[in-house]
This record gives structure tokens, C-alpha cells and sequence, in this order.
């Protein structure tokens, strides 16, 4: 496995990971833990920007790790 393929897949996993914590948000009743969720998926969202950057980085300097 190529480190553009397990960057691609961690992201997605992030991502994932992410919008988890939304649906959490926002189905939840309890004002506390609403608030936690989507404090948790502020700093997965940021984690995610700032990864896809790396991505593209490395997708400019090495073309072979593009995905197809």
C-alpha cells in the first residue's frame, strides 16, 4: 500500500469520523453533550483541511500517488 493510498483512506476516515459526531450533534437532547460532539467535529473538521492540504501537496510534488 502506497502512502498516497493510506493518506487518501486515513482522510476518508477523518471524514467519516467527522460527520459521525454531527449526526451525534444533532440528535442528541442533551445540551452538554451536543456541545461536545460538535466541538469534537470542529477539530476533526480542521484536522481534515489541514490533511487534504498535505494530499495535494504530496499529490503535486509526487504524481504518482494521485488517486485515479
Amino acid at each position: 500500500m502506497t502512502v498516497g493510498v493510506k493518506m487518501h483512506q486515513t482522510l476518508a476516515s477523518l471524514e467519516g469520523a467527522a460527520a459521525n459526531l454531527k449526526t451525534f450533534s444533532l440528535e442528541t437532547q442533551d445540551q452538554g453533550a451536543k456541545q461536545m460532539f460538535a466541538d469534537m467535529n470542529q477539530q476533526l473538521e480542521g484536522m481534515c483541511k489541514t490533511l487534504k492540504g498535505r494530499v495535494n501537496y504530496i499529490e503535486q510534488q509526487e504524481p504518482q500517488y494521485k488517486m485515479k
